[in-house]
């Protein structure tokens, strides 16, 4: 086949180079945003008298009904055109003939594949923020039911402070609000078409460049034709939100796994999100949660890839710029599945709030409470945390607990010590007296929930 870019070579392309350098077997997936940048970029070429308004209806009609085989299946790429831009241009000569030729009037492969990534990730990030938002609302609910559900607060994966479940996963629900946030702000810096760059400056046509961007749903148009090509900040944006996304679901996923195995049980995976063995018939494995973890390297990958391939070029395009899209599509792919699944994972759970309250009571959780009780009555903090370490040595060499020590025990250690202590201590006081905002006494905790409903509108009012 011919190169439409050919004139100026007497060889063709060696098979070997065509192969490594085509990029259509993974930017094939382009094809709808690259129909309709063209239909814009056609559009605007008629209106500005740039070309017959007929040659722009022809080329208009001509990719739609391209638009139309493609998504019918009726299409083959072929390798040798290139990229999705090149096949979409063939295609459309072999279809409306001579004309199809005046369509890249103005305009360069380099502000082309700029401009369809951005009209491609815009619309994926905008499916992300679904899919976030389905994860906010299924934390919510949950944690509308476990209110009063008492578990073990934890440091250094030791048992520290009583908390509720929902405190615990209300706490989640703030880090991917925030992811959400974060994809929003990425999407207005990518938000600018980059069209009527050209290859780096720009144009000798008069370009309506405004007009294409309003077309197509942008903020506005990039305004230097060097940045308009080389940017690929969006990308890398965008990559750094879902590697951070990634690590939000890497941490859950964590403790869904610790809290799932036998040694603790704090919750049983539904069946069907969870796998078995091929050799153990007992097995029941969190592979989900294990599958979400371990992809979230994966993601950190395709950041380090697009960070590296950007890190030493000059101004404007060059081809190394081709590898941003396998990491692009394959960050998009892998966050998108691992939402998916994350979502109704979360939902089927059985919570074990026997199990939950009982751990709470170990580990002597209740330590700072007994700390602070001291304190209210009297003695310097410090005091109080040397007469409370001294009282859980004393309880490990007997093999007790602070609760079960009788009065004159603990007032063996402080003579402060007086019968209202055991209340004091118990685990829902603990977690009920804690009753400051952010913190995860119930009261607090249905606040910070009526809040998080509030912000989930505020989304689905920003659209």
């Amino acid at each position: 086949m011919k190169k439409l870019w050919g004139g100026r070579f007497s060889k063709n392309t060696d098979k070997l180079v065509e192969d490594f350098h085509s990029s259509i077997s993974f930017d094939k997936r382009l094809y709808y945003w690259d129909i309709q940048g063209s239909i814009a970029h056609a559009r605007m070429l008629g209106d500005a008298g740039i070309i017959p308004k007929e040659d722009s209806r022809k080329i208009i009609e001509g990719l739609e009904e391209i638009l139309e085989e493609i998504e019918a299946g009726q299409v083959e790429f072929d390798l040798s055109a290139e990229d999705i831009h090149m096949n979409v241009e063939v295609l459309l000569i072999k279809k409306i003939g001579d004309t199809g030729k005046k369509l890249h009037t103005g305009r360069s492969r380099n502000d082309q594949v700029a401009l369809d990534t951005r009209l491609y990730l815009r619309a994926e990030i905008e499916t992300i923020q679904g899919l976030l938002q389905e994860l906010l609302n299924t934390l919510l609910d949950l944690a509308e039911k476990h209110l009063e559900t008492v578990m073990p607060g934890y440091t250094h994966l030791q048992r520290a402070q009583p908390i509720t479940f929902a405190h615990h996963l209300m706490a989640y629900f703030q880090m991917f609000v925030r992811d959400r946030e974060r994809l929003a702000d990425c999407c207005k810096r990518l938000n600018y078409s980059p069209l009527g760059s050209g290859a780096l400056a720009g144009t000798t046509f008069p370009l309506n460049r405004e007009q294409v961007a309003q077309e197509l749903g942008f903020a506005g148009i990039t305004m230097n034709s060097l940045d308009g090509v080389s940017d690929r900040d969006y990308v890398i944006e965008f990559t750094s939100c879902a590697s951070i996304i990634m690590m939000h679901l890497s941490r859950f996923c964590e403790e869904l796994i610790f809290w799932s195995s036998q040694e603790v049980q704090f919750i049983d995976l539904d069946d069907a999100y969870s796998t078995g063995s091929s050799i153990m018939p007992q097995k029941k494995n969190p592979d989900v949660a294990e599958l979400v973890r371990g992809k979230t390297g994966r993601v950190y990958g395709n950041l380090m890839a697009i960070l590296t391939v950007m890190k030493g070029l000059p101004l404007a395009y060059n081809k190394d710029m081709q590898e941003d899209k396998e990491g692009l599509f394959d960050t998009v792919d892998t966050l998108k599945k691992s939402l998916l699944v994350f979502s109704p994972m979360l939902a089927t759970m059985k919570v074990n709030k026997e199990n939950m309250l009982a751990a709470s009571k170990g580990g002597f959780t209740n330590a700072t409470d007994l700390a602070d009780y001291l304190v209210k009555k009297g003695l310097p903090f410090r005091d109080a945390h040397e007469v409370v370490g001294k009282l859980v040595a004393y309880c490990l060499s007997k093999n007790t607990s602070l609760d079960d020590l009788t009065l004159e025990e603990l007032q063996g250690f402080s003579p402060l010590i007086k019968e209202d202590v055991y209340q004091e201590i118990s685990v829902y006081t603990c977690v009920n007296k804690r009753n400051i905002p952010g913190g995860p006494a119930p009261e607090q905790v249905k606040l910070a929930i009526e809040a998080g409903r509030k912000t989930i509108k505020s989304f689905s009012n920003q659209g």
